[in-house]
């Protein structure tokens, strides 16, 4: 008989990597619409066109699905090389024009944004963040800083960064909003550069 046209079959469909890129895709719009708690492997499979199970094959949790989907808009070792090479006296200079280079793309800021989201309303998604964004960027930073304190003051560096990225990008506080992206990083360059490598 048949199959009737429109039912999901259940289990693996033919291409194992599209159909998981068709999860991650089917996750990221769902965890940007809807946030973490609200987001379920439920309605992901149905997004995705598979069944429930098939994302638990690929993906064990739905904090290791979140890791997967939404993933540093960057590639850590360029952005050290990036941020490392160079006069010492600038690095916090370098720091904010990275970041301000990533937030000012749409495309690379809604992941962060999405991610931010869900830490501020989920402790599992907060630790996931925390933990990711030490490994990934700040910890091997900070570790390079050649400082005994190099992780309390990438601590401090993110605080302020986020902190400039939800008022600039986010609640579009004025005048900082319309600031040009230059500008911003030599205004917060100096402070940045007092975290990385001053008297705390």
């Amino acid at each position: 008989m048949p199959q009737r046209a429109g039912k999901r079959r259940p289990g693996r469909r033919p291409g194992e990597s599209q159909t998981r890129d068709a999860i991650l895709d089917a996750a990221r719009a769902r965890f940007a619409e809807h946030g973490w708690d609200r987001t379920t492997i439920r309605a992901i499979a149905r997004d995705a066109d598979v069944d429930p199970a098939l994302v638990m094959h690929f993906f064990d949790s739905k904090a290791l699905l979140f890791a997967s989907a939404m993933r540093w808009p960057f590639d850590s070792d360029a952005v050290l090389t990036q941020i490392l090479e160079g006069p010492r006296s600038e690095l916090g200079l370098r720091l904010a024009r990275f970041f301000l280079s990533v937030w000012e793309e749409p495309g690379r800021r809604e992941p962060i944004m999405v991610m931010l989201r869900a830490a501020s309303t989920n402790e599992q998604a907060a630790d996931l963040l925390r933990e990711t964004l030490m490994t990934v960027l700040l910890g091997p930073l900070g570790s390079r800083l050649g400082t005994p304190d190099g992780e309390l003051r990438m601590s401090l560096c993110s605080a302020h960064l986020i902190g400039l990225g939800i008022a600039r990008y986010l609640l579009e506080f004025e005048p900082l909003a319309s600031l040009a992206p230059e500008q911003v990083a030599d205004l917060v360059g100096p402070t940045l550069q007092r975290y990385m490598t001053g008297d705390l």
